[in-house]
């Protein structure tokens, strides 16, 4: 019996890697989508089991301390990560191909432990009220 070639190729390593990345960069941004969500309502107090206003209690040092460790942390990663030295560096062992979906993934990771780890203060800051108008 004769031998049939098929004319379809088997798929190219390079197109796997790209399927792979996109795949990847669909999930990091998803994640993204996810926190984003979660930040409205985590500030808002509608519609998630966490808020600003829930959390285990502390005294208000330890609130404070605690909560602005967990910005800084946001804060460092967030902008380390942007900065163009640090790029610079991380694509030597990241793909230029998912360099920014790690930046974006890791960024929402941060949040997530920002929310999960925040304490509310047990005073309250400030106060906003409707003012009232008259003629």
């Amino acid at each position: 019996m004769p031998k049939v070639n098929s004319m379809r190729q088997a798929p190219s390593p390079i197109r796997s890697l790209r399927l792979i990345a996109f795949l990847y960069g669909l999930v990091a941004y998803g994640i993204f989508l996810f926190t984003i969500i979660y930040a409205i309502g985590f500030v808002s107090g509608l519609g998630v089991p966490k808020t600003i206003d829930t959390g285990p209690e502390a005294s208000a040092i330890d609130a404070f301390s605690i909560n602005t460790l967990l910005m800084a942390l946001f804060a460092i990663q967030h902008s380390g990560m942007a900065r163009k030295r640090f790029k610079n560096w991380w694509t030597r062992y990241v793909p230029n191909c998912i360099e920014r979906s790690t930046y974006v993934l890791m960024a929402s990771l941060c949040l997530m432990f920002l929310f999960w780890q925040w304490r509310p203060l047990p005073t309250v800051v400030w106060r906003s009220r409707t003012p009232t108008y008259s003629s």
